[in-house]
């Protein structure tokens, strides 16, 4: 193989001659060996590496603290890297040691080594343009990928706000389609009182659809950054201006409304953003689960369970019993919603974790965010397409269920009394009978009174109460 010499403070490396990379990045390709998940891995990070990396070298230009000729070439491979050329550069694992340095440092060496390209120069001869005293001019480590971290979770929310969406219409969609399904409704797996799986599937959507503008306030405090603080909040090695200025030209490159932390100290240091979007994502996977346990009851049987509704079968269920199909697309979110439930908990530590004016552990928060986010929007898409969109319901099921229900003894309460519901509800679970025999053989409400109060108009929805024919 093919090796150019690099140089750093430790001494010298032979790096692969056609890598973008350079020695500090090498280093931690050979330290960290964790994940195997590389920043590559999510594009919305690489991408907001390079924008944080393109408005430093702006805000540089505009206070004549980088030459033009250096500041076009390293503006211009940031471009590329932010339009996905050299992804597959970014190599080094997500979970490292040094507070994201590794991460910051191969967004460095790729930068400087494609803008050296650029000005006619070979991959290593920083003596031209250097990934530290140009492409990382006026930064640390500790404002620059923290503030890359902000935007590409932003970045990265965009299209899972887009997808929950789309769940929640097709959920809704399919609580129209059922509006005319009469069904029990359940409380303690115990008969509750009538309800449509219609009402059932809108709740579904009702519920998902709230996380929707909670993720959007979410990413609102995610736009307050560091950037600009460099090591720890202080702005050493920076011009007065200069943090104002390289926020400004990152909201304009990123078109996210990014503004300077009040305080770049206590922004350095805080990981409450984090931990509140971490938040989000578990309460919206928790959501997701309970769904994913709900349809799964549901379609339990398929004849000795609810067998309320028919999910979509995917696949074939054992590989001994026959016919068996299994809910696999709810399992499989339900296992989704597990795994971001612990990332949320792995944050937390993490941000606990931070001591003074650092948090060393961020690389692990930015992991488990955006692992959370890529894992819950591909769970989100596979529920609709697999399985929501595809759900049928067991009309004769339903009706089956709910005739032979005593619950429905509950919408006579207002009209024959607790007393005698109660005593009723007994004898019908002891004998086999229904609620509407029982009432018709001791006379307590006429037939007409009873087909109107045992309707699904009168079941269904609140309804006024005539208590003038109320019995004892």
């Amino acid at each position: 193989m093919n090796t150019r010499l690099e140089h750093d403070l430790l001494g010298d490396m032979e790096i692969p001659a056609d890598a973008w990379y350079g020695i500090q990045t090498q280093r931690a390709v050979d330290n960290f060996s964790i994940t195997g998940v590389a920043i590559s891995h999510f594009p919305q990070l690489v991408q907001a590496l390079a924008m944080v990396k393109m408005a430093a070298a702006k805000a540089n230009t505009d206070l004549g603290s980088l030459d033009p000729l250096k500041s076009q070439a390293i503006i211009a491979a940031c471009e590329e890297i932010r339009d996905g050329h050299l992804h597959d550069q970014f190599v080094v694992d997500l979970i490292q040691g040094g507070a994201g340095t590794s991460t910051n440092m191969n967004a460095n060496e790729v930068i400087a080594n494609l803008a050296l390209e650029k000005l006619g120069h070979g991959k290593g001869q920083y003596q031209y343009l250097h990934p530290n005293d140009d492409v990382n001019r006026s930064q640390s480590t500790n404002d620059a990928y923290p503030s890359a971290a902000c935007l590409a979770i932003q970045l990265a929310a965009d299209p899972l706000i887009d997808t929950i969406k789309s769940l929640v219409a097709a959920l809704a969609a399919k609580g129209v389609e059922f509006a005319d399904v009469v069904k029990m409704g359940r409380t303690q797996m115990q008969d509750a009182v009538p309800m449509t799986l219609g009402q059932e599937f809108e709740a579904f959507a009702v519920t998902l659809s709230e996380d929707i503008d909670r993720l959007g306030e979410a990413c609102t405090l995610l736009c307050e950054i560091n950037l600009g603080g460099t090591a720890i909040g202080t702005g050493i090695n920076t011009h007065p201006q200069y943090a104002a200025l390289a926020v400004s030209h990152l909201a304009e490159i990123s078109g996210k409304p990014m503004v300077p932390a009040t305080n770049l100290v206590e922004a350095t240091s805080d990981m409450g953003a984090f931990v509140l979007f971490s938040g989000i994502l578990r309460r919206f996977a928790i959501k997701l689960s309970k769904i994913s346990n709900d349809l799964r009851l549901l379609s339990s049987g398929p004849r000795t369970g609810f067998g309320e509704i028919k999910l979509p079968p995917m696949q074939p269920g054992s590989s001994i019993m026959p016919g068996k199909v299994n809910p696999v697309i709810p399992e499989a979110v339900n296992q989704t919603a597990y795994q971001v439930i612990a990332n949320d908990l792995a944050v937390t530590l993490a941000a606990e974790a931070g001591q003074l004016q650092l948090n060393a552990m961020e690389p692990l928060i930015i992991y488990n965010l955006l692992n959370s986010m890529k894992m819950l929007g591909s769970a989100c898409s596979m529920l609709e397409e697999r399985c929501i969109r595809g759900i049928e319901a067991d009309r004769e099921r339903c009706a089956e269920l709910l005739d032979r229900s005593i619950g429905c003894i509950t919408a006579l309460v207002p009209h024959i009394g607790y007393s005698n519901a109660s005593r009723i509800a007994q004898i019908a679970l002891n004998s086999g009978s229904t609620v509407r025999e029982l009432v018709l053989a001791e006379g307590l409400l006429s037939e007409a009174e009873l087909e109107r109060l045992l309707s699904p108009a009168s079941m269904l929805a609140p309804q006024p109460v005539n208590l003038e024919k109320r019995s004892g």
